[in-house]
């Protein structure tokens, strides 16, 4: 009989960090039903929600990220990450994993450096093409770093490396929804070319603002149709220019799209901010896309992610300060060109790294195992 398997996931703050960290606890339990998973998160985080709407428990930690503009706010950030790294010690001495994961995000610093520091097993799951500065300090005591980008060895020691991908959401690889039946499913005309625009769970600001003021171009140009993610902190100052600008019957908006399958069965092209989550979805649906990194994000990553991508001619980027002016143009000339969206949609297939989850979740059973039997 197998020895009992328990399992810390730890990590969040975006869906980019939820929706792999769901992935990677599902496939665990796929390969072992018995295994007990403990998600640990911050608190007031969107993964304080989406994890038991998953099915699993989770302890939030009191952390915080650094202000990295306004240095002298961070006393009590610093407070904060100590009190983090004393409930993270507390929740590993009741819980006693054999292996801790970190997926990134704010609470995966201080569980992983007090799981290192108890002798536990960890392994770092690192989405971008980038390493930031936490992963590249637990990278130190981790058993294995599991990646998504070729040439990661200048961040992390080469032995410890492993190319898997990033885990995506499930459902989006078994959907059956057609291209014509999902258009419609909008209020969409099926025979009409359609742009998806996606700016993350939380919204934007610079996509949504330049779809704002392009409103009369979309409403100008009815042969081509949009779906416009607004994010939810954004969707009201939308509504409310939509609204002044009239009707518009080709144009369908929303803050949040459940069922994202549906969406890139629709779209034709798809607009989208550059995270590492996305972009692995992109790959494996072979959607063609216009990147706009967001800015605003350490190391600026995201247009790492994105100018991995164009360097292999598999997407369009569109620099976030040149938005406005770019944007629609390009979207709109792209979206009509046949031959684009095939090289696009050819060339990204070629990057797609499927079964993700399924190969991080036998290297956490892996080193669960290893360490029953010590």
């Amino acid at each position: 009989m197998e020895k009992e398997l328990r399992i810390i996931i730890s990590g969040g703050g975006t869906g980019g960090h939820i929706f792999p960290a769901v992935s990677i606890a599902n496939a665990i339990k796929e390969l072992r039903p018995d295994a007990r998973i403990l998600f640990v998160g911050a608190e007031g985080r969107m993964e304080m929600q989406r994890v038991p709407d998953a099915g699993y428990e989770i302890i939030g930690l009191p952390v915080a990220g650094f202000d990295r503009k306004h240095l002298w706010k961070n006393f009590a950030v610093l407070i904060k990450l100590a009190r983090s790294q004393w409930k993270a010690k507390s929740i590993i001495k009741k819980f006693r994993p054999q292996v801790a994961v970190g997926v990134g995000g704010y609470a995966s610093g201080p569980t992983l450096k007090m799981a290192g520091m108890m002798g536990i097993p960890t392994l770092i799951q690192e989405q971008n093409s980038y390493a930031g500065v936490t992963n590249k300090l637990l990278a130190k005591k981790a058993q294995r770093i599991c990646v998504a980008y070729d040439g990661m060895e200048k961040f992390f020691p080469k032995e410890k490396i492993q190319m898997t991908g990033n885990p995506v959401r499930q459902n989006l690889l078994t959907a059956t929804r057609d291209h014509e039946s999902a258009i419609t499913s909008f209020g969409l005309d099926p025979k009409k070319k359609t742009i998806l625009i996606l700016g993350g769970s939380l919204g934007a600001r610079t996509i949504n603002n330049t779809l704002k003021a392009g409103l009369q171009t979309i409403k100008e140009t009815p042969a081509i149709q949009f779906i416009w993610q607004t994010g939810k902190i954004y969707h009201q100052q939308v509504m409310e220019a939509v609204k002044a600008a009239g009707n518009i019957p080709n144009l369908y908006v929303t803050d949040f799209i459940k069922d994202m399958a549906t969406a890139y069965s629709a779209a034709d092209l798809v607009i989208s901010r550059a995270g590492a989550g996305s972009i692995s979805e992109f790959c494996l649906l072979h959607k063609p896309v216009i990147l706009i990194p967001s800015p605003n994000v350490a190391e600026d990553h995201q247009t790492k992610n994105a100018l991995a991508l164009v360097n292999k001619q598999a997407a369009i980027y569109v620099k976030d300060v040149e938005a406005e002016e770019k944007l629609l143009p390009v979207a709109l000339a792209t979206v009509i060109d046949t031959g684009k969206l095939k090289e696009l949609s050819d060339n990204i297939a070629k990057l797609a790294l499927p079964d993700s989850a399924t190969i991080i979740a036998r290297e956490v059973i892996k080193l669960g195992e290893r360490r029953n039997d010590k």
